[in-house]
């Protein structure tokens, strides 16, 4: 049977690579962004079985109406993808509540909604796993440098509520995966990453591939080993 995921951010960077490399590994593809009108490489890839779905991730309706649009098709993999850097000042003394809220609504909340949107879809798959992609720097243990307040808090409050599902679907048999992506050549990681998005995501499908129960709940990185909370 046709596996199938659905992929939050995918216009673009390693969420574009995820809907390219998935589609040609086979999978049913559903490829979600904010403008699928202006997603002109996202359409390339459009076809029988790679389907393009407007959703703003910090619009809760429109979480629900996708879920309510896709609710006869089981879901064995959601990618929670979609993420934002943020405000560009976000230095001490130049932090403002709006934008920081903003970040938290895009990185913190709307992975948590999209799992509860689709909690009935991932039970009628087989795959039954939610994987988000978070980023070392959410990690208070591996913070040398300080700075990026907004960003940082915003993936460390991610983490917390990813560790919280971990424990609360493990009775129902869903595996949370927590994924660092590494440093990426993207817009979002700048031209001196440590990883092309077509690499990043390879590595990444295979960390999803190889999970078992024991690694719902982990901090993991791109190397599959554990980061420090």
């Amino acid at each position: 049977m046709q596996q199938s995921v659905l992929i939050t951010g995918a216009n673009r960077g390693i969420g574009l690579e995820f809907a390219r490399q998935y589609s040609d590994a086979g999978w049913r593809v559903h490829a979600c962004c904010r403008h699928p009108e202006a997603a002109a490489a996202l359409n390339e890839l459009s076809g029988p079985d790679l389907s393009v779905h407007r959703l703003d991730v910090a619009a809760p309706d429109d979480i629900a109406a996708l879920a309510q649009e896709l609710r006869a098709q089981p879901l064995d993999l959601l990618l929670n993808n979609a993420g934002t850097y943020g405000p560009a000042a976000t230095g001490f003394g130049r932090l403002r509540s709006e934008p920081w809220l903003d970040t938290f609504q895009v990185n913190s909340i709307a992975p948590l909604l999209m799992a509860q949107a689709f909690l009935d879809s991932l039970e009628a798959g087989r795959g039954r796993t939610i994987a988000t992609l978070t980023s070392k720097m959410g990690s208070m243990g591996d913070n040398g440098s300080g700075g990026s307040y907004v960003y940082r808090s915003s993936k460390a409050a991610l983490n917390a509520a990813l560790k919280s599902l971990a424990l609360d679907l493990a009775p129902r048999r869903l595996k949370v995966l927590i994924l660092h992506p590494g440093w990426v050549r993207t817009d979002m990681g700048g031209p001196h990453g440590e990883i092309a998005a077509d690499e990043s995501a390879r590595r990444l499908r295979t960390l999803i591939a190889e999970a078992t129960a024991s690694d719902s709940g982990r901090f993991i990185d791109i190397d599959g080993s554990t980061i420090p909370w």
